[in-house]
């Protein structure tokens, strides 16, 4: 059965190959987001992104405080066959143009991925295409060489509401993990911690993420010094990243400033500008830290093997730009250029799987599967292979470069 279906890749490939152009479905339902999108990769250099729909079910979810993985499914559900059509209507094509079907199967809410693998397969029987199995965390990782060139291998840092991993890519599938978070995730962090300090009683905040409305309220600050957050593990000398001791010191700041203020119940601090500021500082502080001994380490052990170095932000918190100005300033002290993909390409997107599942057909047309039912879900999953122990045991010492507004002071 498997040289049959290797066979029958080759075959495709190389028909594909010969037209020299791909065009490529990607279907996106890790988490909370119904994203499907359209790429056509055209003369082994040009891009396109043909149609990009996106489904959110933010304005649900965050009615109750976080995302029910049940109602999360049923939205999926309910939505994915309409987006589809909408992603078709868009490209103005029809679905026998479809070259592949890409699909992400790990990690994520199990029950989000299932709906999405099942509606992959769906298409994939009725127009008989190959499906491209995708990691969420691959594809955030590449996403940016869509629309930069940016050549293997790269550093890169992946800052999301699940997610805090620094990574070393050396292809489309070869990963070193050299650090992640041990407990919670940045935008995670920022969004408890926002929802503690009730700024999203306030109208215009109401619809948007954690991460965006603290950036936005530390613009107002008048003291952005006012509050100082302890810098996480700095007794351990290693890549990896802790988030909760920041969320434990700002909910027992906001409640120190609360019995201060007399603060009702159903109002927010007088001077949450400048609490946002201290925060958003620190969260800052500590990613700059882990991603200049993650660089120094690379660089030692001549993992850039002499090429131009690149650095890539990427996932939902990079389209902080206080976050990805500071994570650039540091990349430049070490000649390191950054990237960081398009703000509407941060977040979860049905793009960036369709761009993974170019990026592993052009490394190999093996990608190509055609056993639809031997493909499966799974929730957690590594990325990489894991050298975090290596870099422990490196025990580098840094003399740490300071975010630009300490620079300045």
């Amino acid at each position: 059965i498997y040289q049959k279906v290797t066979k029958k890749s080759l075959a495709y490939f190389w028909q594909k190959f010969i037209k020299r152009n791909l065009t490529v479905l990607g279907i996106e339902t890790s988490c909370d987001d119904t994203g499907i999108a359209l790429i056509r990769h055209e003369n082994n250099e040009n891009n396109k992104v043909l149609a990009n729909v996106l489904n959110s079910q933010q304005s649900f979810h965050i009615r109750y405080g976080g995302i029910i993985p049940p109602r999360a499914q049923d939205l999926h559900r309910a939505k994915i066959a309409h987006v589809f059509e909408k992603c078709l209507q868009e490209a103005r094509i029809c679905a026998q143009e479809i070259d592949a079907i890409a699909v992400t199967t790990k990690p994520g809410l199990p029950l989000s991925l299932l709906v999405g693998l099942r509606f992959a397969r769906f298409l994939a029987r009725t127009y008989n295409k190959p499906l491209v199995p995708v990691h969420h965390m691959e594809a955030h990782a590449l996403q940016a060489r869509l629309e930069h060139d940016i050549p293997y291998p790269f550093l890169c840092l992946l800052i999301s509401g699940g997610h805090c991993q620094l990574t070393f890519a050396r292809g489309p599938n070869e990963f070193l993990l050299l650090g992640e978070s041990l407990d919670d995730a940045p935008g995670e962090a920022l969004d408890k911690i926002v929802r503690r300090l009730r700024l999203y009683i306030n109208p215009a905040y109401r619809q948007w993420s954690g991460g965006r409305i603290v950036e936005e309220a530390a613009k107002l600050a008048k003291q952005p010094d006012a509050f100082q957050f302890p810098l996480p593990l700095t007794q351990t000398r290693d890549c990896n990243f802790s988030f909760a001791g920041i969320k434990n010191n700002s909910f027992r700041s906001i409640s120190k400033q609360e019995r201060k203020e007399g603060t009702p119940p159903d109002a927010a601090i007088s001077n949450y500008a400048d609490f946002c500021a201290g925060l958003l500082h620190a969260v800052s502080r500590h990613l700059m830290h882990r991603t200049q001994r993650a660089l120094e380490f690379c660089i030692a052990r001549n993992y850039f093997e002499d090429k131009p170095r690149s650095l890539v932000v990427s996932g939902g918190v990079a389209n902080n730009d206080v976050i990805f100005d500071d994570i650039s300033n540091l990349a430049k002290h070490y000649n390191c250029e950054t990237y960081r993909p398009s703000k509407k390409y941060c977040s979860d997107n049905g793009v960036m799987i369709a761009w993974n599942g170019i990026e592993q057909i052009l490394s190999n047309f093996q990608s190509l599967r055609w056993d639809y039912y031997n493909l499966d879900i799974k929730g957690k999953v590594p990325l990489g292979v894991s050298i975090i122990n290596e870099v422990t045991k490196s025990n580098m010492k840094c003399k740490w470069i300071q975010p630009r507004r300490v620079a300045n002071e």
